[in-house]
């Protein structure tokens, strides 16, 4: 299925009414994470995966610098991107199952395990939220959570890194553990069922696992 841009790829529970994942991927994964969710055992669910991302655009809550000189600078447009999804791309994919899921969850990895994060903050229609990797580090972000009501967010959020990704010479970066820690603390200490989980490696290491990891946790916590 393609709207506009974007690309999604659905692969169908058994049940039509299953728990429906929202997964945002930088490139197509040719079904891997759902594969590493089953055998992950995760319960039956359904997941869109959508690519063809302006990754840098479309996934960061507002414009920022580059963060290093050899990379792109952040275009700030998550809140279009949003509004796509939920206006378009949502919509498209539930007539596709043929029922109407009993949650929509939102999961990603690296930025948009910062946007799944985001975009709970900006509406109501996700039930759950798996952050893996999440780029936590992102300029004012952290300070931009801590200042939502925590009551308004899902009630389920999976928080997660590897334990060397703050290992590195960049002085944005390296706030990352700090930044997800504080973060977690801070949707715990509001009633939010939160789990924050150090996974081994840096951030280019075994990313479909620890998605898969995300999204079963968070289906887990539904069932």
């Amino acid at each position: 299925m393609k709207i506009g841009s974007k690309t999604i790829e659905i692969y169908k529970a058994e049940c039509a009414d299953a728990p429906l994942v929202i997964l945002n991927e930088y490139m197509p994964g040719n079904g891997e994470i759902y594969r590493k969710c089953r055998e992950l055992g995760c319960p039956d669910f359904t997941l869109a995966e959508i690519t063809g991302l302006a990754w840098n655009d479309d996934l960061s809550p507002w414009e920022s610098p580059a963060i290093g000189a050899e990379d792109m600078p952040f275009g700030g447009k998550a809140d279009a991107y949003l509004e796509l999804l939920l206006g378009q791309i949502l919509p498209a994919v539930i007539g596709e199952i043929g029922g109407e899921p009993k949650a929509v969850l939102l999961a990603g990895y690296s930025l948009a395990g910062l946007f799944a994060l985001y975009a709970a903050t900006k509406c109501d229609r996700f039930q759950a939220v798996a952050s893996c990797s999440g780029s936590m580090w992102y300029p004012r972000f952290k300070e931009y959570i801590l200042s939502c009501n925590a009551a308004k967010l899902p009630r389920v959020i999976y928080l997660s890194l590897g334990d060397r990704e703050a290992r590195t010479k960049n002085e944005i970066l390296r706030t990352v553990e700090n930044r997800t820690r504080e973060i977690a603390e801070y949707l715990g200490e509001n009633g939010i069922d939160t789990v924050f989980e150090l996974n081994k490696g840096n951030h280019f290491q075994q990313g479909a696992l620890r998605t898969a990891k995300g999204i079963r946790w968070i289906l887990d916590k539904l069932m």
